[in-house]
């Protein structure tokens, strides 16, 4: 096999959702770089979502914006309907959306409001998102989820946001496993644990956790959505057809 060919996923159809910026958006274009065809979910940063289909277009593939209001049930299967009529058929669903509750509007609400949006959405979201998507790809045969989970959820770390990510995330890497044994053989179910990684929070944070990335992380440093974004095109390419129900960190060594 040539250098070239590997995690080719040319003649895929993929969505991403939340892709207009970070972590998502980063994997729509990594996708893109592997061959895929991607649709760019958004909830309400259509500019920004455009702009990633643009740069997905530069590189010689289809793309197009899907918008969708995910902490809200009612819109599941219309949003799962239009994705999978765009082209007929999705090869890669990728659960990224999630709330924002470090930089947002919502980092303002009290914790028990926290975490019913967190439920709503990262939990709730990728949970009937994953399967009626994986419902729909055993009868085609094929495909493949992938979901966000977090490196620290089943260590631990201290303060509300640790307490209230790790109920959420630890949900979403337990049912990922769940889900694989579920859909077995037909379609495969992993997800990326990701550690510190520099989007919006990182860039303003303090040094007090600037020096606790340093200190926690062997390798020193931050690391990037194109990290876990490399990972998400291995993951959904033919090179990892044997892995399925896997929580994979993608953390800098980061064990404690």
């Amino acid at each position: 096999m040539s250098v070239s060919s590997f995690c080719d996923l040319s003649g895929m159809k993929a969505l991403v959702t939340g892709s207009s910026s970070g972590i998502g958006k980063a994997i729509a274009v990594a996708l893109a770089e592997g061959g895929a065809d991607v649709l760019v979910h958004y909830r309400n940063s259509a500019g920004e979502a455009q702009a990633v289909v643009q740069q997905i277009q530069e590189r010689g593939r289809k793309s197009a914006v899907i918008s969708a209001d995910l902490s809200n049930q009612e819109n599941y299967s219309a949003f799962i309907e239009s994705a999978f009529q765009e082209w007929g058929a999705l090869d890669i669903w990728v659960n990224n959306a999630g709330v924002d509750l470090l930089t947002g509007a919502d980092s303002k609400l009290e914790y028990g409001h926290k975490l019913e949006k967190l439920f709503e959405v990262d939990v709730r979201g990728t949970v009937l998102l994953s399967r009626e998507v994986g419902q729909r790809m055993q009868q085609q045969g094929t495909g493949c989820i992938l979901n966000i989970g977090w490196d620290q959820s089943d260590r631990g770390m201290e303060g509300d946001s640790g307490e209230l990510f790790a109920a959420s995330k630890n949900a979403i890497m337990g049912f990922s496993r769940s889900l694989a044994v579920s859909l077995a053989p037909d379609v495969r179910v992993n997800c990326i644990a990701p550690g510190w990684i520099l989007t919006a929070w990182g860039g303003k944070a303090s040094e007090f956790w600037q020096e606790r990335v340093r200190q926690e992380t062997p390798m020193k440093c931050w690391g990037k959505p194109e990290d876990i974004a490399n990972m998400a095109r291995f993951l959904c390419s033919h090179e990892a057809a044997y892995i399925t129900g896997q929580v994979i960190n993608v953390n800098g060594g980061a064990v404690r």
